[in-house]
């Protein structure tokens, strides 16, 4: 007998915003792998299971873990936050399945765009694109021409990624590419471990974005010519109120 794989996303942190669904497929797995900050989340709920977790960076090789346990017979949950086929893991797991009988669902979950989103107020109300700045399997100059695309369009943009120790600059780089088509007076907003300890957010205007200090676990969102500020929350308007 093939065992199944559940690719789970979990959401940001907190359990109120773990599905239903993702909740149940959890209890019925025999084994729960994904990268240690993630299972560390959820480790009220996975006590008595068998675990599985690798470093960054080695993702394929939890992938390939979870599908010899499911292999055996078992019963796997192959963990992301936020939603896992958003900069998560389904792609990679449905890739590294391909030609096995194993069966892979993918359970969705609320990403980290949409709830620091939620946190700001409604900046996503209308049409926006989400971009990573990591350049670690995206090169760099590709990200400058879906940055310039995406500011020229007047989307409005969510930053994942936006900076590390290593790509301290990474951010202000950004800025500066995008400056000649996003006013200086825009409204930008941040969350930094989004429903996690320590949350931070905060809303400021984009002049000010390119020396803001960011790290791994903050997510931005710039907003477009229309996005205003209303009860300190951020409100890019669909139009509505026109019709």
């Amino acid at each position: 007998m093939k065992g199944k794989i559940y690719c789970i996303g979990t959401g940001p942190g907190k359990d109120d915003l773990i599905s239903e669904r993702a909740l149940k497929a959890i209890e019925k797995s025999d084994v729960i792998a994904g990268y240690g900050v993630y299972t560390d989340l959820i480790a009220h709920l996975i006590k008595d299971k068998e675990l599985i977790v690798t470093p960054m960076k080695q993702e394929k090789s939890r992938c390939e873990k979870a599908l010899e346990k499911a292999e055996e017979g078992k019963t796997v949950s192959l963990i992301s936050s936020g939603d896992a086929g958003v900069y998560g893991m389904a792609g990679l797991l449905i890739e590294t399945a391909e030609k096995s009988d194993v069966e892979v669902e993918v359970i969705p979950g609320i990403s980290a765009v949409l709830a620091a989103a939620a946190k700001l107020g409604a900046p996503l109300t209308h049409d926006f694109a989400v971009i990573s700045l990591s350049d670690l399997l995206t090169p760099w100059e590709k990200i400058e021409k879906r940055l310039i695309a995406a500011a020229d369009a007047e989307f409005i943009i969510a930053v994942y990624n936006p900076s590390s120790k290593k790509r301290a600059d990474y951010l202000k780089r950004a800025c500066e590419i995008i400056s000649p088509y996003i006013n200086e007076n825009t409204l930008c907003g941040y969350v930094r471990n989004c429903e996690r300890e320590q949350e931070e957010k905060g809303i400021l205007l984009f002049k000010e974005l390119k020396d803001f200090q960011a790290d791994m676990f903050t997510l931005i969102i710039i907003g477009n010519s229309t996005t205003k500020l209303i009860k300190n929350q951020m409100v890019t308007p669909r139009g509505y109120k026109g019709l």
